[in-house]
């Protein structure tokens, strides 16, 4: 289980893209370790969720027996904590009902608390979430599912899963048929907030109200419209989401490929002070930087489709300039080194963007500098595609020291894997 291997990465600067991370360099030796192993598959999802601990001793993972199709109803995962001080031990805490392939169940820890975790589940005909406190098992469940947490812990904001999942197959949960499925901007639902320690809930914005909003000056009214992506910013003052419609619902798996229409709006949480911060139709993957500016992957009018940092309620874009991040990811920034540093990816792929040869690589990208280092090459299985994909999605620790990821490069499945920064931060590179 503690079973450790290393990696030769490149951190040459001055190359680009590909080329770069086959350089000849400095090698860097990158600690790696397997968390998990089966006969169970693991992984714990989004890139944007606390996996760690305060302490960065615990690590959240979930576990599931089955691989490469969509979850069903009567699917079932285990949520779990892994021990890295105990052979990287495994403690069932719970399960969950309401998941996918993607972003899983929610599951993340609380910030603030250094024991209480949070899920989101199906209990009957409603998707809840369970706060579980991993030491006592004290379990409370509140009412509506979570997407993201507040930075104190206080609150949440969230929307409707079971419309997320028709028309967006793979990013919400099967069990629960939108009620509203007929409808295309239903007045009932849309985005709210949820009090934590009450389950007090309180709608901020309609699917009815957004799709009134026109769309650079022309109406989008009549679409079928659905939020994701939700994210709050770094001390509570704002939060951000994707706005999204499609003109027409269609067979599931066309609609998990064909195109939508996206932007990305900020606002306050009261639901007041909106501002369509991405107005391009073409915004991805994003972080919040600080309280006032986002990084995004996106497309701003006559731009091209890179990196960019977004400020709230000026609509001012700035781009990332560099040849060393040429394909879309889950970019985050490390913790305590002072936004100068991103983690980021890349697809698997057998064509078009991201690794022709599925390679998917973790990396790291020094922006006043220009630098990327590479963490290592985990190949994808051919037969993770579409919906039952494994991205990596990379998530540091509190303290920026390690990196866990969602791998199937060991041939076991889909499994977490713990890598080590230390050696980059001590300037072994």
């Amino acid at each position: 289980m503690n079973r450790r291997y290393f990696l030769k990465t490149s951190a040459v600067a001055g190359l680009s893209g590909l080329a770069f991370s086959r350089a000849v360099g400095k090698p860097l030796d990158v600690p790696i370790r397997a968390l998990t192993k089966g006969p169970g598959f693991h992984w714990f999802g989004y890139y944007d969720k606390r996996q760690f601990d305060p302490t960065n001793r615990y690590v959240l993972g979930m576990q599931v027996n089955f691989e490469g199709r969509s979850p069903t109803a009567d699917d079932v995962i285990k949520i779990g904590l892994i021990d890295l001080q105990k052979n990287d031990s495994w403690t069932e805490l719970g399960e969950s009902r309401a998941w996918g392939w993607q972003q899983g169940c929610m599951l993340q820890w609380i910030p603030g608390s250094k024991s209480e975790v949070i899920w989101n589940d199906r209990v009957g005909n409603q998707y809840v979430s369970h706060i579980v406190d991993v030491f006592t098992r004290k379990k409370r469940t509140l009412p509506k599912a979570v997407y993201a947490l507040s930075p104190d812990g206080s609150w949440a904001i969230g929307t409707e899963f079971s419309r997320i999942q028709d028309l967006r197959p793979g990013y919400g949960y099967a069990g629960i048929r939108d009620p509203y499925y007929d409808i295309k901007a239903p007045k009932e639902i849309g985005l709210y907030r949820m009090d934590l320690k009450t389950g007090t809930t309180k709608l901020l914005l309609s699917l009815e109200d957004a799709a009134a909003i026109p769309h650079n000056g022309a109406s989008v009214a009549n679409n079928f419209h659905w939020f994701n992506h939700l994210l709050i910013n770094t001390d509570g003052t704002r939060l951000t989401f994707l706005h999204r419609w499609r003109a027409m619902r269609e067979d599931r798996q066309i609609m998990a490929r064909t195109h939508f229409v996206t932007r990305m709006f900020t606002m306050n949480p009261d639901g007041s002070d909106r501002f369509i911060i991405d107005p391009s139709g073409f915004t991805s993957h994003f972080i919040w930087r600080d309280p006032t500016t986002i990084c995004a992957y996106t497309k701003p009018e006559g731009q091209p489709q890179t990196f960019y940092i977004l400020e709230d309620k000026t609509g001012k874009t700035e781009r990332i300039v560099t040849e060393k991040m040429p394909v879309n990811g889950h970019q985050t920034y490390v913790p305590e080194r002072n936004n100068a540093w991103l983690i980021n990816d890349n697809y698997a792929q057998n064509g078009g963007s991201g690794a022709k040869d599925r390679n998917q690589t973790p990396y790291l990208y020094h922006l006043p500098t220009d630098r990327r280092i590479d963490l290592g090459h985990f190949p994808a299985g051919e037969s993770y595609v579409a919906e039952w994909r494994c991205d990596l999605h990379p998530r540091t620790s509190n303290d920026g020291n390690f990196v866990c990821i969602d791998s199937t490069h060991g041939g076991n499945g889909r499994q977490l894997y713990l890598l080590d920064l230390r050696p980059v931060w001590q300037g072994e590179y």
